[in-house]
């Protein structure tokens, strides 16, 4: 192996903790302030696409959605309960909730008025430990599940019962104390598991996966918050880890087994349903073809392959770093 690329593999896992496995990449970070982890965070919002700007229900550019908690309505939040499709029916962001437990809670915050609110912050309504206990990474609220520490999240076309995959997802944790026991897991639409992975240990942690390609094959994610449940006594401890949520960040939903690919406008990529949605001048480049592939030199824009180091441009640095990889050898 030559220099150069062991020095980017070092570059990269010093900047930004990743690992690529066979088809996925994984975005990975905690520490002991929401700053922390704001930088991965971020790169993983840049992995999946859609810019910074904000639109309806939480799209950003067709291409990613999020939920941070905070518009929930008071009526819905804590100590009242969230209907498990109320991102999909009444705030259309293509998700629906399901837990072996009974039930979900969005915490309260201090602006509420209502039957028992404002209730503690952080669930101290059902704990007091717990208002010191968590933090939000985006004030004020979180999410949490009752009479169970999983959550399956299955995914639709925003406003539908359309059955829907996505391409990556990713989930800010508050409070993960314990190693290899906070995880999301992945599963395809015919329920194989696309494998398991773990957030690490810290005050706020972060943990996204992605197809590399952006192939939209994720039909659920299971996570498990911690190894218990949120209960009044329940108390944190060294060997009772509890956790819960803020942001999620996914991956446009598209119909599952739809003829979808990317679309170039110019160096920009997106996955489409169907050529026909490739519209004002793009170019389709078939079906089931990705955004992006695995080249020596990292993530290659296929929209871009000229841009040979993939800064997002291109330059004459792009002429040199293809003839020092040329004279690198294979």
């Amino acid at each position: 192996m030559s220099i150069r690329p062991i020095a980017v593999a070092l570059l990269v896992a010093t900047l930004m903790p990743a690992a690529v496995h066979a088809q996925v990449t994984i975005r990975s970070n905690a520490g002991a302030t929401a700053a922390a982890i704001t930088l991965t965070r971020d790169q993983f919002r840049i992995d999946l696409g859609g810019g910074t700007t904000a639109g309806a229900n939480g799209s950003f550019g067709a291409l990613r959605r999020e939920i941070n908690w905070d518009g929930t309505p008071a009526t819905l939040s804590a100590p009242n309960l969230l209907p498990s499709n109320f991102f999909n029916a009444t705030s259309p962001r293509g998700v629906e909730f399901t837990t072996p437990g009974t039930s979900f809670m969005v915490s309260g915050a201090t602006t509420d008025v209502g039957a028992g609110q404002p209730a503690p912050v952080n669930f101290g309504n059902l704990d007091p430990s717990y208002s010191a206990t968590f933090a939000p990474f985006t004030a004020q609220r979180l999410f949490t599940m009752r009479g169970s520490n999983i959550i399956d999240v299955r995914f639709f076309l925003p406003g539908t019962q359309t059955p829907a995959a996505v391409s990556g997802f990713g989930v800010v944790f508050s409070d993960v104390d314990l190693a290899a026991t906070t995880t999301i897991q992945l599963f395809d639409a015919g329920n194989t598991s696309l494998g398991s992975f773990f957030a690490p240990p810290g005050a706020f942690s972060f943990l996204g996966v992605f197809n590399t390609g952006l192939a939209s094959t994720i039909a659920r994610v299971r996570i498990t918050c911690g190894n218990v449940a949120l209960n009044p006594g329940v108390i944190d401890s060294p060997t009772t880890d509890v956790v819960v949520m803020d942001d999620f960040i996914y991956g446009e939903p598209v119909v599952i087994g739809g003829a979808s690919g990317a679309c170039c406008h110019g160096a920009t990529c997106a996955i489409v349903a169907n050529s026909a949605a490739c519209t004002a001048g793009g170019t389709y480049l078939g079906d089931a073809r990705p955004c992006t592939a695995q080249a020596r030199t990292g993530t290659v824009n296929l929209c871009c392959p000229t841009d040979y180091n993939n800064v997002g441009g291109l330059s004459i640095q792009d002429i040199f770093d293809f003839i020092n990889a040329w004279f690198s050898g294979c």
